[in-house]
């Protein structure tokens, strides 16, 4: 593969990565944070923007609503489209693609404009979203995969800790357009970044592309993917209103409680970094066990105010790993030459369940009362700990059974 003799013989930096590794991963690890900040920054200008656009804060909302819509339609067909192509210039236009459309919206005075320019982030998110991982898997050693990968998407948990709260303070000092504006400009700086520091990898020959339906089907990618769609139905039923929950429970600061689940997940990147290329299964079953244990925790003590930072702090580390854990396991099933297309499939599962677990938490909401949301989000959790528990053989391996050639499960 083109570039990674030269990236992966530098001298060591950091984690026992190259040091020219070491900046390119950084940069892909930008270009995530630039996507979820892309994502999820309307959320938090609800006001601002409804006055500026003259809609209600409702109809802000579907900016969300739409750049999720359209990520989930076109990361599968965008990337078997464009699999052909060498993929450092395939990234760069999404990166700037995703400039023009920030900067549209900070530009724009009209909603049903402002509605297409997230449409086509949405789409621009989704094609870079199945790139990255793959990108990273490719720029170092196998045994440096899972690392390689945690550095990467830690640009999410930057963005969601750290990025998402500063660029909500910042519309309120300069307004909500510079937010916006500066996105645009930080996105052209990275595409240069990214063509010094990425490794131009070729795309995948017409002739040696697998099949769409034969990389979904070899054993391991289908336990993957139900793995993403239940934890990420469990974890959105009750991440979405936890502010009711918090309500409910006399805690009140929903602020406090996002920004204690943010940094949290900040202590379960650091942690997966260290364990991932070592015990891969072990550590996402210790995972899946904490967050199902914390969704126990809300439901039996959710009425005693105490007890949520505690559980949302477990809540937290454990959930701030899995992506990483999970999205590695399917590198490794699919292996790195179909990594793109692979993760494409993941992208719209993560984005389903993103959708159908809000929608689940609303229907609880609607039918009952916030107390119930742990006990809806538990057994989703614990779907997606019974399929890891007994995916032994092909999607989680356990060391000793991959050694000794042993089977269970699966």
């Amino acid at each position: 593969m083109t570039g990674t003799a030269t990236l992966t013989t530098d001298a060591p930096c950091g984690p026992d990565l190259p040091r020219s590794s070491l900046a390119g991963l950084l940069a892909l690890s930008t270009a995530a944070f630039t996507a979820v900040m892309t994502e999820l920054l309307p959320a938090g200008l609800l006001p601002e923007m409804s006055r500026a656009l003259h809609v209600s804060q409702g109809r802000v909302g579907f900016l969300v609503t739409a750049y999720a819509a359209a990520s989930f339609l076109a990361a599968i067909p965008l990337t078997a489209a464009l699999r052909g192509l060498p993929r450092r210039p395939v990234l760069i236009g999404a990166l700037l693609g995703f400039a023009v459309c920030n900067a549209v919206t900070a530009l724009s005075s009209f909603y049903a404009l402002t509605l297409v320019s997230r449409l086509a982030a949405g789409a621009m998110g989704g094609l870079m979203w199945a790139m990255l991982v793959g990108y990273a898997a490719r720029m170092v050693p196998a045994e440096r995969r899972g690392r390689a990968i945690a550095i990467v998407l830690a640009g999410i948990t930057v963005a969601l800790s750290l990025g998402v709260p500063a660029g909500t303070a910042l519309a309120g000092a300069f307004g909500w357009r510079a937010v916006f504006a500066a996105l645009a400009g930080g996105g052209v700086a990275l595409v240069a970044w990214v063509r010094w520091s990425v490794p131009g990898l070729p795309g995948e020959p017409a002739g040696e592309r697998v099949p769409l339906r034969r990389v979904a089907t070899p054993p391991g990618i289908p336990s993957v993917l139900v793995v993403t769609l239940f934890l990420l139905l469990g974890h959105q039923t009750m991440y979405t209103y936890v502010a009711p929950f918090a309500e409910r429970s006399g805690f009140g600061r929903t602020g406090l409680i996002l920004l204690i689940f943010g940094v949290a997940t900040v202590g379960g990147v650091w942690l997966v970094g260290v364990l991932i290329d070592r015990r891969l299964r072990s550590t996402l079953l210790c995972a899946l066990i904490a967050v199902a244990a914390a969704m126990l925790v809300l439901g039996l003590f959710g009425g005693v105010s105490a007890a949520l930072p505690i559980a949302v702090a477990l809540w937290g580390v454990a959930f701030g790993g899995a992506p990483t854990l999970i999205q590695t396991a399917l590198v490794n099933a699919a292996g790195p030459a179909n990594a793109d297309v692979a993760t494409s499939m993941q992208t719209t599962v993560y984005n389903l369940g993103i959708a159908a677990g809000s929608l689940t938490g609303g229907l609880v909401l609607e039918g009952a009362h916030a107390g119930v949301l742990p006990w809806a989000a538990l057994p989703l959790v614990a779907v997606a700990l019974a399929t890891v528990a007994l995916a032994r053989r092909h999607a989680f391996p356990a060391p000793v059974d991959a050694g000794a050639g042993r089977s269970h499960g699966e």
